[in-house]
């Protein structure tokens, strides 16, 4: 038998344990009284209406919004999904721009449409590396405020990347690395004028002029990684060359041996004399390059990784740049030789770091990664604090 909402709120039946509510289907007795069951007797105790306003504790309803939106800071984001649907207020809050600024979907099987609607919802910092994204973008939607974004190694198609790339245009940090692209992606890039950073390092698909029109448009650009891209010919390493910006202090252009030599470096070098770090490893470079880092004043960290034309007489000539603290030379010669050259050149720290970390948003393996310094908050796990 139900028990009408009048009654249950005469009893004040809101703290009432559930096991106790059967109890109200029974005539109320005075307080005390003791009624005679064929089963067992119980005593049914009369409770005074409670006083909402007099009752310890809270209501959530009385919290007010900036509370809340505290609390649902701390939420991974199948908390804060699942909290969007208490009520709509709840629903509204679950909303709010602030809760969204940093989202981290990592190695997630997503929609494109789904990832669209997160990225409208003003995601700031958007890391979603090695997702997989294989059906068709069904909507359009107006442009996103993403400033730093890494798709590294995802798999999605060509037409749903250009769908969500188009709707960027304030991007600072930028990693599509391992990604199949196209020259209408590559030149829409170019409408994010503000570009700091941008890894396209193994990336394919895309000819020499778009490349060209990129670098000319992002003239803020200070790391650039253009290494390994499949079919990137002599004519795409001299289109990049030619139009890198001089604003540029680290640039990775290695993997391309043949179609890389002394007369693209020479153009590299008059381009961008501000570098601090360059990687050139895995180019036909031969000793008489050697000269030619002598013009870059600024230049911190070299490497020069199985660039077997060098000879290793001709890196003491290195000893030259005195702003130079590091040197990679993995490939090129044996240890002994490696012994010698630290020897010669003490100041100078010799095959210190197997990996680039330029323009690359993330440089190690912690647990909870970060993108180019940014710890995203919102993810699919349960944030540390908790």
């Amino acid at each position: 038998m139900s028990v009408p909402a009048s009654e249950m709120e005469e009893v004040g039946s809101e703290n009432l344990p559930q096991e106790l509510l059967p109890s109200l289907d029974h005539p109320q007795s005075p307080s005390g009284k003791r009624l005679k069951s064929s089963d067992q007797d119980f005593v049914i105790i009369r409770r005074p209406k409670l006083d909402r306003e007099n009752v310890p504790g809270f209501s959530w309803d009385s919290l007010p919004d900036e509370l809340l939106l505290e609390i649902f800071s701390c939420l991974c984001l199948p908390e804060l999904l699942r909290a969007s649907g208490v009520c709509k207020r709840w629903y509204r809050l679950s909303l709010d721009e602030t809760l969204w600024q940093s989202l981290d979907l990592a190695g997630k099987i997503l929609h494109p449409d789904v990832a669209v609607r997160l990225l409208s919802r003003g995601v700031i910092a958007f890391r979603c590396p090695r997702a997989f994204m294989g059906q068709p973008l069904g909507e359009s939607f107006s442009s996103f405020r993403v400033q730093h974004m890494d798709l590294s190694n995802s798999i999605i198609n060509v037409s749903n990347l250009h769908g969500i790339l188009s709707e960027c245009s304030e991007l600072q940090n930028l990693s599509l690395e391992g990604l199949k692209l196209s020259d209408l992606i590559v030149t829409t890039l170019a409408q994010n004028v503000n570009l700091v950073r941008l890894n396209l390092c193994g990336c394919s698909g895309f000819s020499e002029s778009p490349i060209a029109t990129l670098l000319s448009c992002c003239c803020r650009l200070d790391e650039l990684n253009l290494s390994w891209c499949f079919e990137f010919t002599k004519k795409h390493v001299q289109a990049a060359v030619a139009h890198l910006s001089a604003s540029i202090s680290q640039l990775n252009l290695s993997g391309y041996q043949q179609n890389l030599q002394k007369r693209e470096l020479c153009t590299l070098i008059k381009q961008c004399p501000n570098l601090v770090r360059l990687d050139l490893s895995d180019c036909m470079l031969k000793s008489d390059c050697i000269p030619e880092f002598f013009q870059l004043r600024y230049l911190q960290h070299l490497s020069l990784s199985r660039c077997y034309g060098i000879i290793p007489r001709t890196l003491l000539e290195l000893r030259e740049i005195p702003t130079l603290k590091t040197l990679q030379i993995f490939g090129i010669m044996p240890r002994v030789i490696i012994r010698l050259l630290r020897e010669a050149l003490p100041h100078l720290q010799i095959n210190c770091a197997h990996f680039t970390t330029i323009a690359r948003p993330t440089t190690d393996n912690k647990k909870n990664l970060e993108i180019w310094g940014i710890k995203c908050r919102l993810t699919l796990q349960k944030p540390n604090c908790l």
